[in-house]
């Protein structure tokens, strides 16, 4: 029995689209209202004064600075004010910075109980430097890829979208994120797809074989995650999202989510490169039957496959390079490598890494086989 591949990614389209707009109907509480009654602001300011620095020596030779700063308010409330922080005391901040006259940075007010007004520095402003990334990324891209090029930044700006008006607003009400996250992945997948290739046996069979594959991968990320007694708190920003929201937040099924957000892209490549080899072959080839055209692809594929599970590899370990750093000099104790993955942290992102790998790896043969079933022979 053939299956009509057009019809069942256009219907499978279809109900995600009628889904869609009560999803997105998810509202995140109101900061500003919590802002207000709890007497804080976050605002920007520059430093116009360093009246006081200090250093500080820290286990193992290394130094710390801190400081006391004349602000300039930019933003909010205290715009044109001038303000001062406070940052030397007995507490050696790890994460302190060394900021010099001239620099902008994101100051979070508060009124403490006694009523008096405290100012700390959060971080640097520097979102200015990342706007001039983007635009050089961007201008990158279209200098590379021409109209393609064009069609893969408006997929990349949907893809943002739907993970911050469709995901995340739906994990904050409570839903389970596991559901959300196989949804939104498809959902992404699915756009990005259409608009780079446009409505097409192509695109078509591609989001079959996409919806199959993360299928596989939630199976797999849900068995393991439950066989590993993975909690999903092991990450330090889980902490600060307990009793954030209205509703408890499912830290295993946000874990799985992140999984399955994670092996998007690199499915999407794999997926679409073997399809689009399939389709070369059998216009090179007319001559060859579904097998001989399944084993050629296939053969082009292994070769990508390494690349592409080592790139996860090292993506997810350059994530946790700091983390692999400390146990390596944690001696004391000494911590054996069994002892070392058995971590919760390093367990989650072992987990990640291999359940990833395997749903690329069987989007291989899945997408070759379902290009080499149902694309037709060029006829010449």
């Amino acid at each position: 029995m053939r299956i009509n591949v057009k019809k069942t990614s256009a219907f499978l389209l279809l109900i995600v689209v009628l889904f869609l707009p009560g999803f997105v109907k998810a509202q995140t509480p109101d900061l500003a209202e919590e802002i207000t009654e709890t007497k804080q602001e976050i605002f920007e300011a520059k430093v116009i004064e360093v009246i006081r620095e200090r250093e500080l020596s820290r286990p193992g030779g290394s130094l710390a600075k801190q400081q006391n700063l004349r602000l300039k308010g930019l933003t909010g409330s205290f715009k044109d004010q001038e303000v001062v922080f406070y940052g030397i005391s007995e507490i050696d901040v790890a994460s302190a910075q060394n900021y010099k006259v001239g620099d902008k940075v994101v100051v979070n007010y508060i009124e403490n109980a006694e009523g008096q007004d405290e100012f700390f520095i959060l971080d640097f402003v520097r979102r200015g430097y990342l706007y001039l990334l983007a635009a050089i990324f961007a201008l990158t891209v279209l200098a590379v890829g021409k109209w393609k090029g064009v069609k893969s930044i408006i997929g990349l700006v949907l893809s943002f979208v739907v993970i911050m008006y469709f995901i995340l607003p739906l994990i904050i009400r409570g839903s389970n994120p596991l559901l959300v996250g196989l949804a939104g992945a498809f959902l992404i997948l699915t756009i990005i797809i259409y608009i780079t290739e446009g409505f097409n046996s192509k695109a078509h069979l591609a989001v079959i074989s996409i919806l199959l594959s993360l299928t596989i991968t939630l199976f797999l990320s849900w068995l393991f995650t439950r066989l590993t007694r993975l909690t999903g708190l092991a990450q330090e920003e889980a902490v600060f999202l307990i009793g954030a929201t209205d509703t408890p937040v499912n830290f295993q099924g946000l874990l799985l989510a992140g999984i399955l957000i994670g092996a998007v892209g690199v499915l999407d490549d794999v997926i679409v490169g073997q399809i689009e080899a399939v389709r070369q072959i059998r216009e090179a080839n007319p001559s060859y039957t579904t097998w001989q055209t399944f084993r050629s692809a296939y053969a082009i594929g292994n070769t990508h496959l390494g690349a592409i599970v080592n790139t996860l590899f090292l993506t997810y370990t350059g994530a946790s390079l700091p983390l692999l750093l400390l146990f390596k000099l944690n001696q004391n104790p000494p911590v054996s490598f069994g002892q070392a993955i058995n971590n919760e942290v390093i367990a989650t992102e072992v987990v990640r890494t291999l359940v990833g790998s395997i749903g690329v790896a069987l989007s291989l043969p899945i997408a070759t086989f379902l290009a080499a079933s149902f694309i037709p022979k060029e006829k010449k």
